[in-house]
């Protein structure tokens, strides 16, 4: 199902008959500029601005963070282009069965992947990590507090663009739409359960998660595997999924988020079960401390140097 992009958004069963008509368009300049993209550099400046904040308690520096946006952004926007464009390639193909290049670099149109977007990031993230730029898993479990802001405010953008909702419903908080065909339908407002979703799970990284961590990429198996949890459910009610080629389970075709969602779930909590219950790692292993016992040892010397000064004056 798809719906018209300046079609009257609905909540019915909250609010009658009062309706939401401002169209997915902010400026209609070239291409346009979208409330979609508007939305999404909004939830990244907020993600920047928060992990600026927090970066002393992970050990990162402004200088790591800025190379991480700066490279991050463009490597983040292949990556979500690429993830969607491969389980939609039949999409983008010519009537000879070639690629059509210039349908796969407009994002304009629409087809972005968040799990493409992440994938690319960490990737990124161990390739800075190898070249010595900061340490990847301190830098992760500052980044995926900036993954869930702009996840929470990004998903705003769906409901601009009026995409990424969910199956038929009759529940209290449904969302009324108007397909491309005409016809009105009711459906679950799943935009609006994601970015829920990613604020509970904000909240509590950062008020219990954080507080208590005990090993670098903590907060990352945290992200990986709340997300997934919420991801896996949220797909489940979606009508415009990406599936895993033709490939089916019980006669049933394999959603490739709901998939990847499984074995983020799995692959988190037997990290965090390793790393908490098996093999712990002592306090010091941690990036924040290092860097701290690296600044007290530079200090001790100047600390010595401005003794012996005083020692000279005296005599």
């Amino acid at each position: 199902m798809y719906a018209m992009t300046d079609s009257p958004i609905r909540f019915p069963g909250l609010f009658g008959d009062w309706a939401f008509t401002a169209g997915s368009k902010a400026l209609d300049i070239g291409n346009g500029i979208y409330w979609y993209g508007i939305i999404i550099a909004l939830g990244l400046l907020l993600a920047v601005l928060f992990c600026m904040r927090q970066r002393r308690k992970y050990g990162i520096t402004e200088d790591n963070i800025l190379d991480a946006v700066l490279w991050g952004i463009p490597c983040g926007i292949i990556g979500a282009r690429l993830y969607y464009v491969i389980f939609y390639l039949d999409r983008f193909r010519t009537a000879d069965g070639g690629l059509d290049f210039g349908k796969i670099v407009a994002i304009w149109d629409g087809g972005l992947a968040i799990y493409g977007a992440v994938i690319a990031v960490v990737i990124l993230g161990v390739v800075m990590d190898r070249l010595g730029k900061f340490k990847l898993w301190a830098m992760m479990d500052l980044a995926v507090m900036g993954f869930f802001i702009g996840q929470a405010v990004g998903r705003w953008g769906n409901f601009m663009n009026r995409e990424a909702f969910g199956a038929e419903t009759t529940l209290p908080w449904r969302m009324q739409l108007t397909l491309v065909t005409g016809q009105v339908v009711e459906v679950h407002p799943t935009f609006l359960y994601e970015s829920l979703w990613n604020l509970v799970g904000l909240l509590l990284l950062v008020l219990v998660v954080a507080k208590a961590r005990r090993f670098d990429g903590e907060n990352t198996c945290f992200y990986f595997l709340w997300y997934g949890i919420g991801r896996f459910w949220v797909e489940g009610l979606r009508t415009d999924s990406l599936y895993l080629f033709d490939w089916t389970i019980a006669g049933q075709p394999i959603r490739v988020s709901q998939a990847l969602s499984l074995v983020m779930i799995l692959v988190s909590l037997g990290i965090l079960i390793y790393r908490l219950k098996i093999r712990p790692l002592p306090p010091e292993a941690m990036y924040v401390h290092q860097v701290a016992a690296r600044e007290a040892a530079q200090e001790e010397p100047n600390e010595q140097t401005e003794e012996e000064q005083h020692e000279r004056s005296d005599s």
